[in-house]
């Protein structure tokens, strides 16, 4: 059967084409019961008598319809007219991200208010156990007010977790899709998928961090020129790190980046919810980045002529430190230390030093998600104490009780220092024989931060 503008399926008549994919083509239909524009997809009449690509056109219909989100497209109706099966969904009148980065990465806020949203979606996707599998820049729109939503769930597979073996499982109504049988889109698989793993929600973690890459780079993540070349380079190769390609992508989305798009599955998010509230934080800090309208390869800045001296004052009383701490370390040898641990329960502990007394630990802690903030801890006595200095770093404390402290632009609260998930630390004290000589610990600076050096004294 060949459809043409003007012919009708049921109720709805079709106006004219969106385009075609693998699972159908689109059309834009007008609802002539509720006098309203939608979009139709029809499986091709040649390919109805296809049990499981019929099945699977159902699947989708099925997957997307129990999904309520304004990000993920809102299935209206599943319905056949003769031999042609389609699909009544919400038009969505905009571009899809292909679309969009057919000139290049976006810029920086509007990548993180579209990112942000996608993984809403699709965390309220694997909150009910569904799983994507073909998340890819044609299956995202961008309406023309800046919502983002996911399309073509074509692919989607039911899952549920066992809790006590951990695992995430088929529905056998399902079926089970036979081994080694690859589905998705080339380049922006995972690994597992590629290779006819079982797959669950982290999978679309991975495509979701492709999405990523792509949107912040303007390059794909797994650029081959075959698709066998590119499931060999997502199975065994590691992209071009972001910074290489534009060195302004904010730290904190380059870690995202990299933590989605892990070969074992194992080291991404343990959860969608977590890694979209990673993203929505630094979103919400996009006030605090700059305003270019897109993020070209950055060129260094030119070096002042202060720099070359400030690093070479850095390496000497680097050398220096570690001379008088490795002194101070080989007269301790003669008696063991002892470690005694200070802090308790979940925090990520950056930095932390000794006051001249000896018995006292100041140390920068993230609580909870909190912003670092500065506390004070006794080696006699448990319970820590704050100071009251927010988004700020420990670097030396003098034998005066003088602090240097680095403070940290609002944009800076990571709520973790390193790519990928590990265990949070606790903050614990050496205790050699005589605490009261330890050294002072040397300021350490990454030489991308700017730093302000201000005086404060401890609390007596």
């Amino acid at each position: 059967m060949t459809l043409s503008a003007g012919m009708r399926l049921g109720p709805y008549e079709l106006l004219d084409s969106l385009g075609a994919g693998g699972m159908g083509e689109v059309y834009r239909a007008r609802d002539t019961r509720l006098q309203r524009d939608v979009a139709v997809k029809v499986l091709p009449a040649e390919l109805s008598s296809d049990g499981a690509r019929l099945d699977r056109f159902r699947r989708e219909a099925r997957s997307a319809s129990a999904l309520n989100h304004p990000n993920i497209v809102t299935i209206y109706e599943v319905g056949q007219s003769d031999s042609t099966s389609f699909i009544v969904m919400e038009l969505v009148d905009g571009k899809n991200l292909r679309q969009m980065l057919n000139a290049g990465s976006l810029p920086l806020r509007k990548l993180l208010g579209i990112a942000s949203q996608v993984a809403d979606g699709l965390a309220k996707a694997h909150a009910a156990g569904i799983v994507h599998r073909d998340l890819k820049p044609e299956n995202v729109m961008v309406t023309l007010d800046g919502f983002a939503k996911i399309l073509d769930f074509g692919l989607a597979k039911l899952t549920h977790t066992d809790s006590h073996k951990g695992q995430t499982e088929q529905i056998p109504t399902l079926g089970r899709t036979e081994p080694h049988f690859v589905m998705g889109t080339a380049g922006y698989m995972s690994p597992e998928q590629a290779i006819g793993q079982r797959v669950d929600f982290r999978s679309d973690q991975f495509s979701f961090g492709a999405l990523l890459y792509e949107m912040a780079t303007g390059k794909a993540a797994f650029d081959r020129p075959t698709n066998p070349e590119k499931l060999a380079a997502i199975i065994r190769e590691e992209p071009e790190p972001i910074a290489a390609l534009d060195s302004r992508v904010p730290a904190q989305l380059r870690w995202i980046v990299e933590r989605c798009l892990a070969k074992d599955p194992k080291d991404r998010y343990a959860a969608t919810e977590d890694l979209a509230r990673d993203l929505a934080t630094i979103r919400d800090h996009a006030s605090d980045l700059p305003s270019e309208t897109r993020l070209p390869v950055a060129t260094p800045p030119p070096r002042r002529r202060w720099q070359p001296i400030a690093l070479a004052v850095l390496l000497l009383a680097a050398f220096a430190g570690l001379y008088l701490l490795g002194r101070r370390v080989e007269r301790s040898r003669t008696s063991p230390p002892r470690f005694r641990q200070l802090t308790f329960g979940s925090a990520g502990i950056s930095t932390a030093r000794f006051a001249p007394d000896g018995q006292t630990v100041v140390y920068a802690a993230q609580w909870e998600g909190k912003p670092s903030e500065l506390f004070t801890v006794r080696l006699d006595s448990p319970g820590e104490r704050s100071l009251g200095l927010s988004r700020t770093e420990i670097l030396s404390i003098s034998s005066s009780g003088q602090m240097a402290l680095l403070l940290t632009p609002r944009f800076g609260s990571i709520r973790r220092a390193w790519p990928r998930s590990k265990p949070s630390r606790s903050v614990g004290a050496l205790l050699p024989r005589s605490p009261s000589r330890l050294p002072s610990a040397l300021p350490r600076c990454p030489a991308s931060c700017k730093v302000n050096q201000q005086h404060a004294r401890l609390p007596r």
